[in-house]
C-alpha cells in the first residue's frame, strides 16, 4: 500500500494538544515546537517515527491546555515568618496592636507560589503523540489509496492510448510507403535495382514504434507492480516516470501523421499528471 507524504493531525488529551503537520521531502525530516520543560521529551516522541514513516517533512507542534493542569498552592514559610516578625518590631515601634489580617499577609509578593504537575504533563505529551502519529499515519495511508485510484486512471489512460498507436502504425507506414513509392515515379528516373526496397527498409525502421510501444507496456507493468508494494516506493515511480516520459518523446520524434503525433502529445500529459501526483508518495 502506498502513502502519501502530505497529512495533518489533531489529537487532545488532558493538558497536552498535539498538531502534527507533513508535507513532501526527499528524505525524513522531523521537527518539534513544545515548551522549554518537555524538550527532553523529544528524543523519545522522535523515536515513534520509526518503522512508521520513511520520507516527509513532519512538523509536530505542542499546545498546553493550562486549564486541564492541576496546580499546588504553596506558602513561603519563611518570607511569611520574616514578614509576622517585621509586623511586631512595626507594633513595637508604634504601639499600634493591629497587625493586619491573613488574607494582607497572603497578597503580599511571593508569599504564595503556584506549581503545576509536571509529571502529569509529561504523560498527557506522551500519550496524545503517540495517538497524533498513529492518526497521521492513518490519514497518509487514505491519501495514498486516493493517489493510487488517480495514477491507475492515468496509467489506462496510456495503455489506450498505446493500443490505438499499434492499431495506426501499420496504416502509417503503408502510406508512407506508397507516397515514397509514387515520389519516384513522379521524378521519372532510373534506380539501382533493389535500391527502392533498401530505401522502403529504412523507412520502416524509421517509422516502426513497436519497440518504444513495448517498453512504454513494460513501464506501466512496472509500475502497477509498484503500487501494490508494501514498502515506500516513491523515489522508484518517480524514476519510472522518466522512463515513460522518455519513450512518449521517442515516438513523438518518430511521428509521420498527425495523429501519432498528438497521441504522443497525450502521453506527455498523462504522464505529466502522474509525475505530479508521484511527487506526494512516500
Amino acid at each position: 500500500m502506498i502513502r502519501s507524504m502530505t497529512a495533518f493531525s489533531r489529537h487532545e488529551h488532558g493538558a497536552a494538544v498535539w498538531e502534527i503537520r507533513s508535507v513532501n521531502h526527499r528524505y525524513l525530516d522531523v521537527s518539534f515546537r513544545m515548551p522549554e520543560k518537555l524538550r527532553h521529551l523529544e528524543t523519545e516522541l522522535k523515536s515513534q517515527f520509526k518503522d512508521k514513516v520513511q520520507r516527509g517533512k513532519i512538523e509536530c507542534s505542542l499546545k498546553v491546555n493550562a486549564g486541564e493542569l492541576k496546580t499546588r498552592i504553596s506558602i513561603n514559610q519563611d518570607l511569611v515568618q520574616d514578614l509576622h516578625f517585621a509586623m511586631g518590631q512595626v507594633a513595637e515601634i508604634t504601639g499600634l496592636e493591629d497587625r493586619g489580617d491573613i488574607l494582607s499577609l497572603l497578597r503580599w509578593p511571593d508569599v504564595l507560589a503556584t506549581e503545576e504537575s509536571g509529571d502529569e504533563l509529561i504523560i498527557d505529551a506522551q500519550q496524545s503523540f503517540t495517538l497524533a502519529v498513529d492518526q497521521l499515519v492513518e490519514m497518509r495511508e487514505r491519501e495514498g489509496k486516493e493517489l493510487a485510484g488517480i495514477l491507475d486512471r492515468r496509467l489506462i489512460d496510456i495503455e489506450m492510448t498505446v493500443e490505438k498507436l499499434r492499431e495506426e502504425t501499420p496504416a502509417i507506414i503503408a502510406h508512407q510507403h506508397e507516397r515514397l513509392l509514387k515520389r519516384l515515379g513522379d521524378i521519372d528516373v532510373e534506380v539501382e535495382p533493389g535500391r527502392v526496397e533498401q530505401e522502403l527498409v529504412i523507412l520502416a525502421q524509421k517509422l516502426d514504434v513497436a519497440e518504444e510501444l513495448d517498453r512504454l507496456v513494460t513501464h506501466v507493468l512496472e509500475v502497477r507492480r509498484n503500487l501494490k508494494a508494501d514498502e515506500p516506493v516513491g523515489r522508484r515511480l518517480d524514476f519510472l516516470m522518466q522512463e515513460l516520459n522518455r519513450e512518449a518523446n521517442t515516438l513523438s520524434s518518430k511521428a509521420a501523421a498527425t495523429s501519432t503525433t498528438m497521441q504522443a502529445v497525450d502521453l506527455k500529459v498523462s504522464i505529466e499528471q502522474m509525475r505530479e501526483q508521484i511527487q506526494n508518495i512516500e
